[in-house]
Order: structure tokens, then sequence, then C-alpha cells
């Protein structure tokens, strides 16, 4: 996942990147000196690239910063817009360009820290200036004397002698005021400012209310016996976990998504659906951290936002600027897959029902009605009998250290000739992280890139990538960029083992950050991963594919004790294995997209709705089999869409899993994975930020629209059951 480069509660996602070194005026330096010189973020960091100074950081640093920034850059808009001179793309776009450094150096680092390793003072930073921000960006795009300058450089674009990059900052920003509300009447804008105050409030409190309901919804066990099934490297963490909480015996934390890792191992049916129940029951039980009412409210201000602009709803406001263009598009593409998926899931369904039945009457026992907590577990055993595959014996192969250094960065040298020295001098917000310095075959620095590993109770939920530092030429800047992660802590003294898909979701995080690392753009607000949400999660998915590569595979996957690499039977056994489970797997995440299309396709006209209900009446009407595979995220927890950027978003995973499996055969189709192929894929994708029109972007690279038929093959989905264009 891309996270919003901003704040957690992704207030500015439509402001998008609008800072770099500031308007030299007199007003623009008063404001910066009212932040004391002392204050770390008072200027650009003085360590190795400006990585952030986490040594001499403390929370109390972060409100004053971001106070005097937001004053700074309403200096330096204010002397843009007003201006004597007629408006110039220098006097008035790069000036923009060059605005809000301070506030952008303080939000990137500390969207950073309160994602990953929050606390009660971070969170009342945050909550106090959610609307603060809020109101900023509405300072911008709602400036009537700023919104002529650029409508007036746009109505004579093609006089203006504009470069190709050029010409796209000025389609973009002027797309992003109008989008923004800068066309609306006087009244209308103060409609819709009162709207985005809210929002950002609201958006905020979800976060907050979501992390703590996480926390709260562990599950504690003083009888091992519970986790009967767990490995013991599995049980260990447990124990570690309550002794962190102070409490004996065992704790089972929650991950982000509605099944559990550990729902595969448990052979204790009782465990499991307490687990599954704390899971799907979270932020949903009635207390101070239900989310329920917020996301009631956040769906029905959205929906009269949407309508405020122009818009039927929220789904048609977020894909003007997207590569699927129109909701129709987007969900037709989700609606033509459930017919397949439904299919799939059914007769998986069947399989593990028949399995318990097989095993009861083996027993002796009553047989009993397969529930969504014993899916996982049961399929687990059907992998095994089909595939000899057994997750947990693969995991000492795959020790996250050695996946890191010499799996994707491997890939990642053979394909770019990217070279990687670990920083043990940058300081980090965890002492659990790691710090590369990234560079070119030839020694040019390239990035910065940190990795944060392992779960902890004050980090959200999930994976992503984002940046500390923007790449940018104009600022002379390179980017540093973050991965974080939620993966579960080794007991001390023992090694860090992960499963194979916790090895593809480092490879997936990667995918993100070589999008950054490999940004060449002269303007900030089109540098790197600034771009459309089913664009950006394309070089991510599409960098998993190296987890299987044979020779990538044997360089990483090695048994940790022996050093034997993983033999080429267990190999082969993975990959006949890919299609297995697809109903469930592939399965969820179609349904959340559907989920949240649904979400925000509301008219203005409907009623607030009560979330449960909705839900539930949206589940049924999807097409897929949603009683037995519940979707991957259910509404109170799905923080994507509620605070994360990603509403009416969420399609993109799948949209851009057409995109990379297509792109893949390409790849299969001309060498494979050799340096030519790796270099015409950064060339023509990965450094091109937002600087291309996308579909034109990748029919430059494969030079042919992207075809469905490589993704359904992939998820072993009947042929033909969807396509881009939406014929059968």
């Amino acid at each position: 996942m891309l996270r919003s480069f901003l704040t957690a509660t992704a207030v500015l996602a439509i402001a998008a990147p609008l800072a770099a070194a500031p308007v030299k005026h007199r007003a623009g330096n008063a404001m910066t000196a009212t932040l004391p010189m002392a204050n770390p973020f008072a200027k650009p960091s003085t360590l190795a690239f400006q990585a952030p100074d986490f040594a001499r950081i403390k929370d109390s640093d972060y409100l004053p910063a971001m106070i005097a920034g937001m004053a700074q850059q309403k200096s330096e808009v204010l002397a843009i817009a007003n201006q004597k001179a007629a408006a110039t793309f220098d006097n008035t776009l790069v000036a923009l360009e060059k605005s809000g450094l301070l506030l952008e150096r303080t939000q990137l680092v500390f969207s950073a820290v309160n994602g990953a390793n929050t606390n009660d003072a971070l969170q009342a930073v945050d909550t106090k200036t959610a609307p603060l921000l809020a109101a900023h960006n509405d300072f911008i795009y709602l400036n009537a004397k700023l919104f002529a300058r650029i409508k007036a450089l746009h109505d004579r674009k093609a006089s203006l002698g504009l470069d190709a990059e050029q010409a796209r900052l000025l389609d973009v920003q002027y797309d992003r005021f109008v989008h923004g509300g800068a066309q609306l009447s006087p009244a209308k804008q103060a409609q819709l400012k009162a709207l985005n105050l809210r929002l950002g409030t609201l958006q905020s409190s979800y976060t907050q209310k979501l992390l703590a309901s996480a926390k709260a919804g562990a599950l504690h066990f003083t009888d091992k016996a519970a986790l009967a099934g767990l490995s013991e490297e599995a049980i260990a963490a447990a124990a570690d976990a309550a002794k962190a909480r102070k409490l004996d015996g065992y704790v089972l934390t929650l991950q982000n998504t509605t099944q559990q890792p550990a729902m595969d191992s448990l052979t204790n049916r009782a465990t499991r659906e307490a687990l599954f129940k704390a899971s799907v029951n979270r932020a949903s039980r009635g207390d101070a951290n239900d989310t329920r009412a917020i996301i009631s409210e956040l769906a029905e201000l959205r929906a009269k936002q949407a309508a405020l602009l122009g818009y039927p709803n929220f789904t048609a406001y977020t894909l003007y600027d997207q590569m699927a263009k129109t909701p129709e598009a987007a969900i037709g593409f989700i609606d033509r897959l459930a017919p397949a998926i439904s299919a799939k899931q059914r007769r998986e369904y069947a399989d593990i029902q028949a399995l318990i039945n097989r095993q009861a009457e083996a027993s002796g026992k009553p047989s009993f009605k397969a529930m969504p907590w014993d899916w996982q577990f049961y399929s687990e055993q059907i992998r095994k009998e089909r595939y000899a595959l057994d997750s947990d014996a693969m995991k000492p192969y795959f020790e996250i250290n050695k996946v890191l250094t010499d799996g994707v960065f491997y890939a990642a040298h053979q394909l770019y000739g990217l070279n990687f020295a670990e920083r043990k001098d940058l300081p980090t917000w965890n002492p659990d992280m790691r710090v590369f310095e990234v560079t070119e075959e030839n020694g040019k620095h390239v990035g910065l890139m940190y990795f944060d590993f392992f779960k902890r109770d004050n980090k959200n939920g999930g994976a992503w990538m984002s940046n500390m530092v923007l790449q940018s030429s104009l600022r002379g800047t390179t980017p540093v960029i973050y991965n974080v992660e939620n993966f579960a802590k080794p007991a001390p003294g023992k090694p860090a083992l992960i499963s194979f898909d916790d090895v593809t979701t480092m490879f997936h995080e990667f995918g993100h950050a070589l999008h950054g690392l490999f940004a060449a753009q002269i303007y900030p607000t089109l540098s790197g991963t600034s771009t459309a949400r089913d664009w950006v999660e394309f070089p991510s998915q599409f960098n998993e594919n190296w987890a299987l590569e044979p020779s990538v595979l044997k360089h990483y996957a090695v048994d940790y004790r022996t050093g034997a690499p993983i033999p080429q039977a267990l190999v082969d056994k993975i990959k006949q294995a890919r299609t297995f489970n697809q109903g469930f797997d592939f399965g969820e995440t179609v349904e959340a997209a559907k989920l949240d299309l649904d979400w925000h396709s509301l008219p203005v006209s409907a009623p607030r709705q009560s979330a449960d209900s909705f839900e539930a009446k949206a589940l049924a009407a999807g097409g897929f089999d949603s009683a037995d595979v519940p979707p991957r995220y259910k509404t109170p927890y799905f923080m994507h869409i509620w605070s994360n950027g990603y509403s009416a978003g969420y399609y993109a995973y799948i949209w851009t899993q057409m995109l990379d499996h297509d792109a893949y055969s390409w790849f299969e189709q001309n060498g494979g994975l050799n340096r030519a192929n790796g270099q015409r894929f950064r060339d023509l994708i990965l450094s091109r930020g937002n600087t291309v029109e996308l579909g034109t972007m990748y029919r430059n690279f494969t030079g042919r629209d992207p075809d469905v038929t490589p993704m359904l093959r992939y998820h072993g989905l009947t042929p033909g059951a969807a396509t881009a264009s939406g014929e059968q």
C-alpha cells in the first residue's frame, strides 16, 4: 500500500506534493523565524541526504513546526497570488512548487512516525492539526486570485512554449484546483470548507479509534492448550506479547485483515472462532472505539462533497484522474469478475466441507457445518494433501534479513543495477529498523531506504511505503523512503522466519519503493508515486513476480539452519499450488473492492446509512459467497477507504493486478529477468512519475492496451470472465 504522504487522515490528498524550497520574500522569512531554530524542523536536516534526525526530534517538536509551516506557506501563497506581474509559468507554478517546505518537511516525518510508532502525544497532535490542515488545503485551492493566474496560463497553454513536464504540471494543477472547488460560488465554497473541516476531523478520529480497537481486541489465554497447532516460535511470540502487556500466559494480537495468520494452524476450533469473532467485531462493539457512526457520517459527507462539485457520487468525483476514469469502468471491471470467483468459492467450500465430513466419519465424531473460522485451517490441510505443501515447514527457508538482502535487493540489482549499503549511523524511530543507502552501478547516489518490519501495538495495521524526503531536481533533493510491515517479531535470540505470503509482501512494498527511488522529475507534484491509485499499485504488484523467479529464489531461499537451498521439488509445489484457494484469496480482495465502490456510489439524496445494514445489503447483492468468504476488510475496520486515501480506490489493487500480470507476460515473451528489460521498465514506467497520461505510459512499454487474460490465468479463473474493456 502507498500511504498518503502528508497525514494519516489524508486531508491533503487533493493537493499531493505542493512543497519545495520556500519562495524568497520577506514575509516567508519572517514566518520561518517564528519557529525557534532549536526545533529540528526549522531547517533541512544536516544528516546525509536530509535524513530526519530522530536522535533530536521530540514529540513536542511537531505541532509548533506544523503551525509555523502552515503560516509560512500561507504567506508564500499570498505573495504568489497578489503579485502585480502577469502570470508566468515561473512566477506562479514554479513558485507554488517551491512553497511550503517547512510544512512538508514536518508532515512527512510526522506521518511516518504517527503511523508506525504512535503514542498519546502524537495522536493529540493529529487530532489538533487535522482540521487545521483541511482549512489550509482550502486556503490554497479555493484562493480565487491564485486560481485566476493558473487559469490564465491554462487558457493559453499552447502559446507558452512549455516542455512535456511543464505542460503536464500545468494540466495537473489546473485540474486539481477545479476539482478542489476553485470554480464554485463563494456560498458553495463556504459549504465545501465546512465539509472538508469535518471530514478531516472524522478521519483522524477514525484512525485513532481503529488502532485502539485492534489493541483491545487481542485475545488473552492462560492455557497453552488453546494455542495448539501453532509453532513454538509463534507461541513464544504470543508469550512475549503477553509480557509486553504485563499479563501472564499468551496474547494473540490482531492483524488488520478479517482473517488472521494463526487461523491456518490453530487446531482448537474454539480458539479459531474466538479469534475470528475478535477480528470481525473490532471497532463495532458499541464502546468508545466503535467506528460505525463515524463511517456513516463520512459516507454521507463525501456524497455531499461530490454533489457540491457537480458529481453524482464520490466514486465519480474520485476517478476523474484515475486510469479507469469512470465509475462504470471500475464497477464493471469488478462485477465481471464475480461469477468466476463465486463459482470457485463454491467449489472450494465444498472441498472443505467434504474434508470435515471425512474426518468426522473417521473419528466417529459428529460432523459440523464449515464456518468462516474453519476455512483457512481446512484449506491448509487440503493444500498439504494435494501438494504436500506445509506453510510452516517452508518458513525456515525465509529468514527475513536473508530475504531482504539476498532476495529483494538481489532482484533489484539484477534488473536495475542497484547496490545497497547499510547505514547504521542514521537514527531511526525504532531500534529494530534498518537503513540502507541505494546507489547505481557506477556508485551514484539514488536514495535512502528505511525498513520497519515488526508488529507493535502502537503501529497501524498492514504494510505501506512512503517518503520522508521527496525527489525533485528543482530542489536538488533525492528520495528518502520507508517500508513498514507488521510481521511477528521473533522471541529474543530466535531468527525472524516469515511465510511466503510475507516474502511477497516484502517484494510488493519494495516495488513501491523502487517507484519512489527512480523518480526523476523536476517538480515534486509530479514526482515518483504522486500518481493515480489504479496506477501506483502497478509497480508494487509487478515486483512480486520476482519472489519466485528461479535465479532470485535460489539466492535467498536457504535453510537458515543448514544453508541448504530450497529444494526444487518444494518450489514446484509452490507454483503448482498458486491457483489453489484463489476463490478465497483473490475473492476476499475483490469483495472488499466492491464494498468500497458501493459505499462511495451513494447519491447525495440517500439518507445516512446504518453501517451494518448497508454492508449486509451490499454483500448480499455483490454476487460473491461472502457468508463463507467475508471481505478482506469489513466496513468498521476498512482503514484504506476511511482514512488512508483509498476511498473509491481499493479496486486499484485488482486493476493493477491486470497491469502487473500483463507486463510480466511481456517480460516472459522478451527474455525475462535481465538488465535490458529492467532498464526498459525503469525508463518507461518506474522513472516517469505522473509526467505521462497513464494509458499512454502503459502502451509505451508494451506496445498495446492491457490484457486481462494473464491475471485470470494466474488466479485459475475461467478465461474470458472479464476484460479491461468489459467484453466477454
